[in-house]
């Protein structure tokens, strides 16, 4: 499924601009209502996974959801046609999203769930390798095959349908021994600790925009819009390649310790994306973004899982999507509006003031959550 979504991904905003004709605005807010949507989504399914005791059919159906959408991309007339489907895809996204890491979690014994949630983090970004590099062969043998690009994303969201409704059996750990009668209310009973960890993910998530605004930098530093897709492909390998020795390293130091690290990348990334004048520098900042992602993502995962309730993990991961689809909506749409209205370099100036503040904020409020470490 991340193949097919990312083949998409990698294309969409030069497709909105160049080819329907959106301005930086309309970019922004269909990237940012679209991941919104997805954590939205997430807070009530991770909830229903809690309640009913079974993971795997919301799976299912978030799966499907996604790989129905993707026609709708592929034969998309206008801008707003193409907000439909990412809405949509997003919807699917969203349904599959918390159940999925409440499994992990289920499953994962707690002195590795840090190595586990790296492990998830980097074995997500293979496909979010894969899909555009699938984009930027097609795009270099058919000139302007935006369409083609996205018809043929429809192909991987059919098998990964086919093989989860197939061979994914759900493990008896939750589906026998987690049921339970779980009342919406009790999302207040999360606790201090999962409240500390998801206030420090929002900060950051408030900082980084839709890597949507990463391809738009790069092609507005010289980058051929053909080979636009090696900008997903440059964050994803750095990301893969660092999330899982990063996973197995939080469960040896203070996970804590490493969100302050990764508040320090994303200022450097913001940093060089803001001043650079080629794409080799742009493609520095990629990177740089992409080792941010990998020194925060799994972890702040595993965090999530050490501080909530074994019987509310769904609603857990939900509460923390939800906030953080809030956050990216923001940050998303006033990227755009920066990046209309001043520039490119505007948009990752105001990135990088933020990812400032948060890096000093965050430091003594990290240090005063001691019980936000590995469990």
């Amino acid at each position: 499924m991340d193949i097919s979504s990312e083949m998409i991904h990698a294309l969409l905003p030069v497709f909105l601009v160049s080819v329907l004709h959106a301005n930086m605005a309309f970019v922004g807010a269909v990237e940012g209502i679209g991941e919104a949507t997805a954590s939205i989504t997430k807070m009530f399914s991770g909830w229903l996974s809690d309640r009913f005791g079974s993971r795997k059919f919301l799976a299912i159906l978030g799966y499907g959801l996604g790989t129905l959408s993707k026609p709708l991309f592929a034969f998309a007339p206008t801008a707003n046609y193409v907000l439909g489907a990412r809405f949509t895809d997003r919807v699917g996204k969203g349904i599959r999203g918390a159940p999925r890491d409440a499994l992990v979690s289920d499953i994962t014994p707690p002195e590795i769930r840090g190595a586990a949630f790296g492990l998830r983090q980097s074995l997500d970004t293979v496909g979010a390798f894969v899909g555009p590099m699938i984009a930027l062969v097609i795009m270099a043998l058919v000139p302007n095959g935006f369409r083609l690009v996205f018809s043929v994303a429809i192909v991987p969201g059919v098998i990964a349908v086919i093989i989860l409704a197939t061979f994914v059996k759900e493990p008896k750990v939750h589906s026998e021994s987690k049921k339970t009668n779980i009342k919406w209310s009790e999302w207040t009973q999360l606790g201090t600790p999962f409240w500390s960890v998801t206030a420090i993910g929002t900060i950051m998530t408030f900082a980084r925009f839709s890597e949507a605004f990463l391809v738009l930098r790069a092609q507005n530093t010289g980058l051929p819009i053909a080979l636009t897709p090696l900008v997903l492909i440059t964050m994803n390998i750095v990301y893969g390649a660092s999330a899982y020795p990063i996973g197995i390293l939080s469960d040896r130091l203070t996970r804590s310790h490493l969100l302050v690290v990764g508040f320090g990348l994303l200022f450097l990334a913001d940093f060089v994306l803001a001043s650079s004048s080629n794409t080799l520098l742009t493609g520095l900042g990629i990177a740089i973004w992409g080792l941010h992602m990998g020194a925060t993502q799994g972890v702040l995962s595993a965090m999530i899982a050490d501080t909530s309730p074994a019987n509310l993990k769904g609603t857990a991961f939900g509460m923390f999507n939800l906030l953080n689809g809030i956050a990216v909506l923001g940050a998303s749409f006033i990227a755009g509006l920066l990046w209309q209205k001043f520039g490119p370099a505007a948009t990752f100036e105001w990135g990088c003031t933020l990812s400032l503040f948060g890096l000093i904020g965050s430091v003594p409020f990290i240090k005063r959550s001691k019980s936000v470490t590995t469990a």
